[in-house]
């Protein structure tokens, strides 16, 4: 299948999934399950991308493997969390909820819809990768190499944060126990530097460009649209003056050691 057909069938099939999302959030009143459904997507189109693609075997079946993977821990860990263990709908759906008021369900019909078009962005990568033709070398195992570190650090950063807001005791207070000492959002920075390892898999490909692309649209979502910007919004109406000092004192991205606390 070549490069073009690939993301014309990923898009149906992220738009198809994206609407039967929409249609489960009608029921349940909770859009949490975009999350989970983007995550699931994108893990179905690196197997599609590992099938189908026409680039170096080995290439292929990496992709395949650390895509899908990675999918796999993504979409569990959100489904537990934001579905399973959560009494109420996540913070900033609820808030949207409220700002579209009785238009409310159009609108999340169109919300779902956007997040079609971003598994189909960040499928992309997965389908360059494919069909990059160029041997197998040093910077597939360079890839791996950053795939496994990213993986690793959002795994840990995702087990500390759910075993402080397990302790009853920490109820109302800021997380800043380990990654999180260092990074206010240790959890999206892994995530990010996950992609590019796919970005090293594209390299040799005519399509090449299209993999850091995507991996600078993540960074531009996460600064700017769905990630920090709602988080820390939600943060201080929860958590008030303590999270304004952690503001103060801890790298809101890349991990960095914590500074003192300016006086007031």
């Amino acid at each position: 299948m070549t490069f073009p057909e690939n993301l014309l069938h990923t898009a149906i099939g992220a738009s198809c999934a994206m609407l039967a999302g929409w249609v489960i959030q009608r029921r349940t009143r909770d859009a949490g399950i975009v999350d989970v459904i983007w995550a699931a997507s994108l893990g179905v189109a690196a197997l599609a991308a590992a099938v189908t693609g026409e680039g170096d075997p080995i290439r292929r079946l990496i992709v395949g493997f650390i895509g899908s993977l990675w999918s796999l821990r993504l979409s569990i860990y959100l489904y537990v969390d934001r579905i399973l263990r959560a009494d109420h709908e996540d913070g900033r759906y609820l808030m949207l909820r409220e700002q579209w008021g009785d238009g409310a369900q159009r609108w999340f019909l169109i919300f779902f819809q956007v997040q079609a078009f971003f598994v189909l962005a960040f499928a992309t990568p997965f389908f360059v990768a494919a069909h990059n033709t160029t041997p197998f070398g040093w910077l597939d195992a360079a890839a791996i190499a950053i795939w496994s570190a990213a993986l690793t650090g959002e795994s840990i950063a995702d087990r500390q944060l759910a075993r402080f807001r397990a302790d009853p005791a920490k109820k109302g207070s800021t997380c800043r126990e380990g990654l999180w000492a260092y990074s206010r959002h240790p959890n999206y920075f892994f995530e990010w530097i996950h992609w590019w390892s796919y970005v090293l898999l594209s390299i040799g490909s005519v399509w090449w460009w299209l993999s850091p692309a995507a991996a600078l649209f993540m960074l531009f979502l996460l600064f700017y649209v769905t990630g920090i910007p709602y988080t820390e919004k939600r943060a201080i109406a929860s958590r008030g003056d303590d999270y304004r000092n952690y503001q103060q004192t801890t790298s809101v991205f890349i991990p960095w050691f914590p500074k003192e606390a300016r006086k007031s």
